[in-house]
Formats: C-alpha cells, structure tokens, sequence
C-alpha cells in the first residue's frame, strides 16, 4: 500500500536564488540600495553576499582592480575575485543558504501573500520478507511508534520525551551503552556547544550539565570550548572525543576535546606531532587506537585531501603519504574501515561537484585503489551520514545542488555490492544535508538511529530503522563466488591474482547452485530476444533522451553566448565610464597641483611682505631716535651760552 507524504513545493532554483536576492535588496540593478543592505547584514556578510550575487548572475570577476581612491569597490571587487570559478548553481546555493542563515524566516516574509500548494505524494513500502507491497497506515513519509515494528528495513518515528535539543545539523553524534549522545552543529547560521543525550531504552531526550576543566597544573583559569560544527565525535574508553570542526575564530591546526563520561568535564588534549590544519567536514574513522583522519574544508573553505593518523596511546600526529591515486579534495563525504585495515571513502564535494566515488586505503600498505563497484550505484552526493553493521555500510541522507537524496543505501564491503535499502519522498529529515546516523541497539538487534540535518529548515526529529537479516545477505547472493572482504579488494584492483591461491588460503566461500543445461531451449532464446529488445528500445529511448538534452544544452549555450556579448557590451560601457573617471582624475591632479604653485607663490609674497614691514618699523624707530637727539642738543646749547654771565653778575656783587 503506498503512504501519503504532504511536502510543500516551495520554489526551486534558480527562482528561490532570484526571489532571495530580491528579499535582501539585490535587485540586479546598478542603483540598489547599498545602505540598506548595509544596514541589514554585518559588512562581512553584506560583502559575500554581493560577491555570491555577482558570481550567479555574471560569473568569475574579470573587472578591473577599481583606484585606490575609492576602498570601497575595492574591498568588493577582492571580496568577488576571491570566489574564482565558482559555479553558477553553487553560488546562487550558497548565497539562499547564508540568508537563511541570516534571516531564517525571510522566506515566509517575502512569499506572506502566496500559498504554497501542498501535494500528495505516494511512497511505496516493500516487504523485506518477498520483495512485494505491504499494507502501511497513511503516515507522513516515516511510521510513528516502535512498540509495534515488525517491519524491517522501513524508517519509523519513535514516540520520544523529555527536552528535545535545538534543531541543528553538521553535529556529532555517537553511542555509548545505549545511549545517543549528541554535540554542537549549527544552528541559524551560528554554532552551538551543548551536549545531548538520547537514551534507547526508554526514548527520553535530557541535556547533560558540562564542567570545563583547567588548561593545565601552570594555568589554572578554565580553557575555551569553543561552540563549533563539522566535527567528528568519537567514542574512547569512557571519554567522547571532538575531533576538528569550523569555530568562528579558528585555531592554526586541529583542537582535540574530551568529555569525561564520569566527571562530565571538558578538557583539551595536547597532542604531539605535525597536526593537521583546522578545517571542518573532514572524515574521522576508528581503528583500533588510532584514528584515521581525511580530507574536509579548511578556514579558507578550500577542499582538501591530506590523510593523517593520531596515535590515542601517544597523542602523536602522523601524515601519510599513500600511494596509488587518492580520492580529490572534498568535504562532507563519509568512511568506514571493514577487517580493522580496508579504508573505504565514498561521496563528497568540492565547490560544486558532487562525487559517487568509492575509494579503498589499505591502512597496511598504504595504497589507495578505486575497485569496481556492483549493483545499484548510487547517485553523487555529499552531507550524508554512514554507520556500520558486520560488513554492511549503510548511508542516509546527503544530496547535491538540486535534492536531497531519498534513498537509504547499504554497501557490503565484502562483496563490493551497493543496494537500495528503503526509501522516503518529500523534504523530509531523512533526505537532509548534515544529519547524523548511529546504530544501537533495541530488544537485542541492531537499529539505525538518525537525528537532525538541513533541508532548507533545521530539524530535531529521531527516525529509526531495524535493518532486516536478510538485507545483510542480498548483496551476497550474486550467484557467484563471493570473497571476503580482503580478496574482494585486491581482486578488484588486480584481476592477476590466481583464483586457485585464494582457494587454497580459505579465502574464497563457494554458494552451491543446481546444475543446469548450458544449452537454452527455445523458451529460453526466445525470452533473451525478447529481453535484448527490450534493452534495445530502452536504449533507444534513452540516446532520443540524450539527443533532446543536446539540444536543449545548446539552446542554453547559445543564451549563454548572447548573455556573455550583453555583458561584454556592459563591460565596454563600464570600461569608457572608468576611462571619463581616470581622465577626470587627472585634470583635477593638474588643478591641484597648479593650486600648491600659487600656494607657495603666496607664502613667497608674505614672507618678503613680513621683512619689508620689519624694515620700515627698523627705518621708523631710527629716524624717531634721531629726532630726539637733534632737541636734546638745542637745550643743552642754549643752557651753555647764558651760564657764565650769570656768573659774572654774581661776582660784581
């Protein structure tokens, strides 16, 4: 019986990129309010979100660097360069998820006048006992309750209680004695440092109260757990380790953390050894005491590919320098290791390439190999999760640019077989980016636990899924000999190896088959006939496919093209206005520099003014002292002449 799902149609891109980019004041015109986005967004975000813009609606920045006189476009244009190639898709991608970020509601506040029409959608169960359509209550997309799960291989809805955790995604989850426990993510663009435990046996959710130890016996004062997101955390011995993760002010290289399971208290471990650089979305995998560390993005956001081992009995950093060829930088992929040697890589991204790659490290040989892959190969996706059971590798979630991925899939790593385990329709949790999947254990089998991811909104749902015995045996019934684990790989990669020797080491477990006439009767022709016609017009369809998407891709090239001219029209504009500017730039240095002429003219002129006054008063004050001298002397005289007959006239008497 099919299930309804009620999903909401939403927009699809490159529509929710446009309506986006209008929302937040980007309306692609050259008068768009720049303080009003200023005044919306930080500066850092304002200047990526600008960028994003101009790489999704003109593509790489090939302008020129703007003048030195004007910071602003300049800080713009850098903030635009530094993007490079980024795709198209990636980048309108990029910038509706930083505004959901930034504004988690914007789209409710830019479509408030229009309802989404809300679709039934129909989701086929099947048995996993005989493969047919079983009966199921209409449920949206996962069944609730777990009292009752008979049914295998189908994704159910727990009756859970207590305080759920915030809606996040890029956590860490990992079990420990039957309980979840889950730490950090994101959440709304910001990242968290809570811790969460889930607890199986009775499906109650509670937050675990954190002490921070000391940073050390010198240093008394507590250390920083930062809040992060895109770490990888691992259970040892009865501490919970924080491997890595994007923190908002990243350290050099990468942070280890312990949550002491006992003392609950958080401390920092001091690891030796060349670390590796900070990054987040990288794969950590256990094996034995060390762990395998690889690829994940830098501070930078730059992909990478780099393979390290940290020794947990010794603390000590190592890098690996593989041989063969190593799968190309990406993040947000998922590992696994089988047999405590084979490594196994599967999915990914970098920028906006998506991988379905399936690449093996021999943690013994040091060599990287890609073998052949069986089945239904899965579709590229990255921000999946994985977990283990026996040799099976299940993977949920992830996706690309366009949806996420609906199916749940299983590898066994034995036999190199990928098969599609259940499968769910709408947005739902189970199809999001960034969810965490462990596997518990309930009523004595194993269960698959999910929790969390993005999916255009953040969820906090818990999904479980009991895989069933037989699905770990599908993948084994090839009707060919299957190999354990250690031969598959190296028969993959090395079709020389002698059949006849892995026999003789016991590696090789035959499946008995009834024998058969190897000659075909004529029932059986005329079935192969009618099967390869069959074929034959699928493939015919398929290439009339191929044909009309030809088509379709060079009508989009010839937009392109006429998009690319309309630009390099705009560009020619553009450069003319910035030639006008510079020659004006250039008559006001002329004017400026005539102006400093004329200022050290007048600063000449007041300086001979300035002497030409302090003569005067020189030549003023002389002929002033002068004159004073000149009726000094007048008296004087005057006195002189008459004195002595008055003397004369007293000596008569």
């Amino acid at each position: 019986m099919a299930t309804m799902a009620r999903t909401s149609t939403g927009l699809a891109y490159p529509d929710r990129f446009y309506a986006a980019a209008t929302y937040a004041g980007f309306d692609g015109s050259r008068n768009s309010n720049d303080n009003e986005i200023g005044s919306r967004f930080s500066n850092e975000v304002a200047l990526i979100l600008y960028a994003l813009y101009q790489q999704a609606t003109i593509g790489p920045c090939n302008a020129p660097k703007p003048s030195s006189w004007n910071p602003v476009e300049q800080t713009k244009w850098k903030s635009w360069q530094q993007l490079g190639n980024l795709a198209t898709t990636e980048a309108m991608r990029l910038f509706v998820k930083i505004l959901e970020e930034e504004d988690p509601g914007w789209y409710s506040r830019a479509s408030s006048s229009v309802l989404e029409p809300v679709v039934d959608v129909q989701m086929n169960t099947v048995s996993a006992e005989n493969g047919s359509l079983m009966d199921t209550q209409d449920k949206d997309v996962v069944l609730e309750g777990l009292g009752s799960v008979d049914i295998y291989d189908l994704w159910v809805s727990p009756p859970i209680s207590g305080q759920r955790p915030k809606a996040r995604y890029q956590h860490g989850a990992a079990v420990v004695q039957d309980k979840m426990y889950v730490y950090g993510g994101n959440h709304n663009g910001r990242y968290l440092n809570d811790l969460h435990v889930l607890d199986f046996r009775s499906w109650t959710w509670s937050k675990v109260e954190t002490k921070v130890g000391p940073q050390s016996v010198e240093s008394p004062s507590p250390i920083n757990i930062a809040p992060c997101a895109g770490h990888s955390l691992i259970p040892w011995e009865n501490k919970l380790l924080s491997i890595a993760g994007h923190m908002k002010n990243s350290s050099e290289t990468i942070q280890v953390k312990a949550f002491d399971l006992q003392t609950g208290t958080w401390s920092m471990l001091k690891t030796y050894g060349q670390a590796p650089v900070s990054r987040g979305g990288q794969s950590v995998t256990l094996v034995g005491t060390t762990l395998v560390l690889f690829g994940g993005q830098d501070a930078n956001r730059s992909p990478l590919n780099d393979l390290y081992i940290l020794d947990l009995e010794t603390m000590t950093w190592d890098e690996i320098d593989a041989v063969g060829v190593p799968p190309s930088p990406r993040s947000d992929h998922a590992a696994a290791v089988n047999a405590g040697r084979y490594l196994f890589v599967f999915g990914g991204s970098s920028n906006a390439t998506f991988f379905n790659d399936l690449h093996v490290l021999d943690l013994k040989t040091k060599e990287w190999s890609r073998p052949e892959q069986h089945g239904e190969l899965p579709t590229p996706r990255a921000g999946h999760a994985g977990v283990t059971a026996s040799e099976n590798w299940y993977i949920a979630g992830g996706g690309d640019n366009k949806s996420g991925a609906s199916e749940t899939i299983v590898l066994n790593m034995s036999t190199l077989v990928w098969s599609v385990v259940t499968s769910v329709q709408g947005s739902v949790p189970l199809a999001s980016e960034g969810l965490s999947l462990v596997v518990g254990s309930f009523n004595g089998e194993d269960i698959l636990v999910s929790f969390g991811g993005y999916n255009g909104s953040y969820n906090s749902e818990v999904n479980v899924l009991k895989p069933s015995p037989k699905s770990n045996l599908q993948s084994n019934i090839t009707g060919a000999p299957v190999c354990d684990s250690a031969s598959a790989v190296r028969d993959a990669t090395n079709p020389t190896i002698d059949p006849q020797s892995e026999f003789e080491e016991g590696k090789i477990r035959e499946i008995v088959v009834d024998d058969v006439d190897s000659k075909p009767t004529k029932s059986e022709r005329e079935h192969i006939i009618a099967t390869l016609n069959a074929e034959k017009e699928e493939l015919e369809s398929s290439l009339n496919e191929e044909k009309l998407q030809s088509l379709q891709l060079k009508q989009q090239l010839s937009e392109a093209e006429t998009r690319n001219m309309e630009l390099y029209k705009e560009l020619q504009s553009v450069r003319g206005q910035l030639a006008a500017e510079q020659s004006r730039c250039f008559k006001l240095e002329v004017d400026v520099a005539e102006l400093r002429q004329k200022l050290q003219t007048m600063e000449t002129i007041e300086k001979e003014l300035e002497l030409l006054q302090r003569q005067k008063a020189a030549s003023e004050q002389a002929a002033l002292n002068a004159k004073q001298r000149q009726g000094s002397g007048s008296v004087w005289g005057w006195l002189a002449g008459n004195a002595p007959e008055y003397t004369a006239i007293n000596d008569d008497a």
